[in-house]
């Protein structure tokens, strides 16, 4: 898609894209978390004001992981909550909700020690963190399902992930406001709280522009308000609610839905594992936001200041400004990913060269590191920092923001609350797991830590190589087929080279499969769309 082409393509889509937007601001939370506590916590006023300064060196390494991760502990508890309100209140008030807990936790982190001694204020400071992490948690699970299930098929995958291009977004705004403390305000406690008091604003701008956005239609139909569902759905393809692009959609999910409709979360537990192709479609979220965990982002992102140090960027300011401009480096790659790969070059593709490119990068630190430990800078300590900018660019290429619109997509419609409760619950124990420990491994095992995390990078691009089919261009109703049979040799086949694998073996056309279960009578939303066959582009475009 050239640019003037994505120009037209967001005039068409634009209230599409506005609620995309509206969604995705709550994904600015954790990015703006990410990045403004990794630059927090190398302020010699914040370390001074806590004591850090006075630590040992493992001491400080110890602090640094449990101020880091408790947030992402938060984040898994509001994950397990999220299933049960957003099914119960629907999507939209739970994402409002999400974001006042947010600006409450934001808040109490920016006021922590006013009239209270420092021990005090600790206490208080990690409480905060948890709280706000229950926020960022909940909008996590929330944001990429609410996206996928109001968008058109023609503009998922870009729209899901502007989930990911918000959480750069975030991180690199956060990069700039720190180094703009470290610089412009003399050394006091302002310094360190001004950071944290900005960070208010994303989640105020967040529940104001999510207040006029409407509810997601699948969510509706669920709860059999077919009407609300068809305004939805009109107003996302800027059409009335009688055009037959809106009733195909509605039909095709009202189909989906049949004797499956109010489903317990613990029902929807319970029918995750009820046949293989559903056990595989609701396993494959988790794999995928698991391997997320294991790219090395969180140690980039948390710690990149230390790892530049490590590389011979030296003093606070400096680190900081390599930081800020790595937050640069990677929203432009996560957007020009969006507008012109994710949604042609798909999201295996996306995946497998982002998963290579990353295990390349992370190797080659990883590798020098072990031969050049001291932070002097030699020739080769250039080209490890150029790779630690092209780690940001294939991460965003690929396991940035892909895993979010492959869990959201792959997920079943009536077990959606359930699926990616697990999956994004698996997400963020990872992410406090590896977010605790990353400090203390680059602290004992140094270079080590890089070369653990290259190794996954090319297990991840395997794992996509054989065994993830690709999810582009198919409505959500569809994907079930891509996991019926066949999913082996389907991957494969999407793969570039991997026909070689198969020899004349093919899996069954999608297409082919859909005549298939109309001709069982299983589906009334496969009989309409087999008869609409012959309409323009213009209706298969519009479905949602």
């Amino acid at each position: 898609m050239g640019f003037k082409d994505a120009l037209t393509d967001i005039s068409r889509y634009r209230n599409a894209y506005t609620i995309a937007l509206s969604a995705s601001m709550g994904s600015i939370f954790f990015g703006w978390d990410t990045g403004l506590m990794g630059g927090i916590l190398t302020l010699k006023s914040f370390q001074s004001y806590f004591g850090i300064n006075n630590m040992s060196a493992s001491a400080k390494a110890n602090f640094n992981g449990n101020i880091v991760s408790i947030m992402q502990a938060g984040a898994f508890f509001g994950v397990l909550s999220t299933g049960w309100v957003s099914s119960r209140f629907g999507r939209k008030r739970s994402l409002i909700a999400s974001g006042v807990i947010y600006i409450i936790g934001s808040l109490i982190q920016a006021i922590v020690g006013l009239g209270s001694d420092r021990v005090v204020a600790l206490r208080l400071f990690y409480f905060s963190r948890f709280v706000a992490g229950s926020g960022v948690g909940m909008v996590s699970a929330l944001a990429p399902s609410y996206i996928s299930e109001c968008m058109p098929k023609h503009i998922r995958g870009r729209c899901t992930g502007l989930v990911q291009f918000s959480d750069n977004i975030g991180m690199m705004l956060s990069f700039w406001v720190n180094y703009s403390a470290s610089v412009n305000i003399p050394y006091s406690d302002m310094q360190w709280r001004m950071p944290l008091i900005v960070q208010l604003v994303p989640g105020i701008l967040f529940v104001l522009l999510m207040l006029p956005q409407p509810e997601s239609p699948r969510w509706l139909v669920e709860k059999e308000r077919y009407d609300e569902a068809a305004e939805t759905l009109a107003y996302v393809v800027r059409t009335s609610v009688d055009d037959k692009s809106v009733l195909l959609t509605l039909d095709e999910i009202k189909a989906d839905f049949i004797g499956k409709q109010r489903l317990s979360l613990f029902a929807q537990f319970r029918m995750m594992g009820e046949s293989r192709q559903i056990v595989l479609r609701c396993l494959t979220p988790s794999i995928t936001t698991f391997f997320q965990r294991w790219t090395g982002a969180d140690a980039a992102n948390y710690f990149s200041p230390q790892i530049f140090a490590a590389l011979g960027i030296t003093g606070t300011t400096s680190g900081l400004f390599a930081t800020g401009f790595y937050g640069v480096v990677k929203v432009v790659a996560v957007g020009l990913t969006l507008v012109f790969a994710v949604d042609s070059w798909g999201r295996k593709m996306c995946l497998f060269v982002g998963a290579l490119g990353q295990g390349l990068s992370l190797l080659w630190i990883g590798g020098f590191s072990a031969a050049h430990p001291q932070s002097t800078i030699v020739p080769g300590s250039y080209v490890s920092i150029v790779a630690v900018y092209l780690y940001g660019v294939f991460f965003c290429l690929g396991w940035g923001p892909l895993p979010w619109i492959v869990a959201s997509e792959i997920a079943p419609n009536h077990l959606r609350a359930a699926t990616l409760t697990v999956a994004i619950c698996v997400n963020w124990l990872l992410s406090f797991t590896i977010s605790r420990l990353t400090p203390v491994m680059l602290e004992t095992i140094t270079y080590g830590t890089f070369l653990l995390f290259g190794v996954c990078c090319m297990i991840m691009a395997a794992w996509v190589y054989f065994f993830l089919p690709e999810t582009k261009g198919y409505a959500l109703e569809d994907i079930k087929y891509l996991f019926e049979k066949d999913v082996m040799v389907r991957s494969l086949e999407d793969s570039p080279g991997g026909r070689v694998f198969l020899g004349g073996r093919r899996a069954t056309p999608v297409a082919e499969m859909r005549r298939m279960a109309d001709v069982r009578g299983s589906s009334d939303a496969a009989r309409k769309e087999d008869e609409e066959s012959n309409e323009s582009i213009e209706v298969a475009d519009l479905q949602i």
